[in-house]
């Protein structure tokens, strides 16, 4: 598995959590929240003024697949998608996974909600 992980983070330029909220801040990305509901609930989740999606990560190439009938409206290949899960791994691989599909930007974050909430940044919910 770390070979794998390994080889997804090669194509990606990930980015720093504080990088993800400037982007996020200036409207140049969507952050799409993959963690499962249970989790988010226990964690807490980006605050909601960012406007995070949610789409569980069973469902995410389907929802941003730009040729999928099951596509989400904002789904395009140049659309800026960071990728957040709780630590950071799973996040590399769907990243990966999307920009596979065709959307080329997608990237995820360094540490995922762990090291957003651990750096101070907006979070709702949070149970800490």
């Amino acid at each position: 598995m770390d070979d794998q992980l390994a080889d997804a983070r090669s194509r990606l330029h990930r980015l720093s959590p504080r990088a993800a909220f400037q982007e996020l801040l200036h409207r140049r990305s969507v952050l799409v929240d993959i963690r499962p509901e249970a989790q988010r609930a226990a964690e807490g989740e980006v605050a909601s003024s960012l406007a995070p999606l949610v789409v569980e990560r069973n469902v995410l190439e389907w929802r941003f697949d730009p040729r999928h009938e099951a596509r989400l409206p904002l789904a395009h290949p140049d659309l800026r998608v960071i990728v957040l899960c709780q630590e950071g791994y799973t996040s590399s691989l769907a990243a990966d996974a999307l920009a596979r599909l065709g959307v080329w930007r997608a990237t995820d974050v360094i540490g995922g909600f762990a090291a957003w909430r651990a750096l101070g940044l907006p979070v709702d919910g949070d149970a800490r």
